[in-house]
């Protein structure tokens, strides 16, 4: 069974050789600029997590607090079905997913697409765990996730025809970093990795193995 960085590599020589180098430039300039700018650092290990109560994409409401009184849960933030390096981490941890039952956690997803698009993600990648709609990134606020997408890659994804804002449905083009968190029952986190580079995600039998040791 492939690892997660395996699939990314490989997605990652794939874009190389098939997207124009100036679409190439621009995507790695944003990642640097949001690096460099040292916006949305994300919640640390330690740090208590706040209540989230989001929709599911059947559109029931999902209470964080309730997860954590059934144990750990690990929470992955994502920023859209429409990203090749969502699907893939979202895809990995389906394959881990019997194993983070095993670990006695719970696994929930969040993006800031609408239901609807939230429910084509987990159809689409015929996901068994919980996938919550986070519209206007309301709960990636409150764990510090949240940039502006800059002009200029506003402009290189809609010449690629990805209207992220849509997806969202909202005008605000808005992004959370992806992030993972593994909280203790208590609402504490005691693993936390938020990167600026969204190509860059946390290996899922990583996760599990800090969930199976706690």
């Amino acid at each position: 069974m492939a690892s997660l960085q395996e699939d990314i590599s490989k997605y990652k020589e794939q874009f190389k050789q098939n997207a124009p180098e100036e679409k190439q430039r621009l995507m790695a300039q944003a990642t640097k600029e949001l690096e460099a700018s040292g916006v949305a650092q994300g919640l640390q290990v330690g740090d208590e997590v706040p209540e989230l109560e989001l929709p599911d994409a059947t559109g029931t409401t999902v209470s964080l607090s309730d997860k954590l009184s059934e144990g750990l849960v690990i929470l992955t933030f994502y920023r859209g079905g429409w990203c090749p390096y969502c699907n893939l981490e979202l895809n990995a941890y389906q394959r881990e997913l019997k194993a983070v039952q095993e670990a006695g956690a719970t696994l929930i997803a969040v993006s800031p697409e609408t239901p609807d698009a939230s429910l084509s993600t987990k159809e689409k990648n015929e996901l068994e765990f919980t996938v919550l709609s986070d519209e206007g990134n309301h709960a990636a606020k409150r764990f510090d996730l949240v940039f502006p997408m800059p002009d200029y890659l506003i402009e290189v994804y809609q010449q690629s025809g990805l209207d992220v804002a849509g997806h969202n449905g909202n005008e605000d083009w808005e992004l959370p970093k992806p992030a993972t968190f593994v909280i203790d029952p208590s609402g504490k986190i005691v693993f936390a990795e938020v990167d600026s580079d969204y190509t860059k995600r946390t290996e899922p039998s990583k996760v599990v193995e800090i969930a199976s040791n706690y």
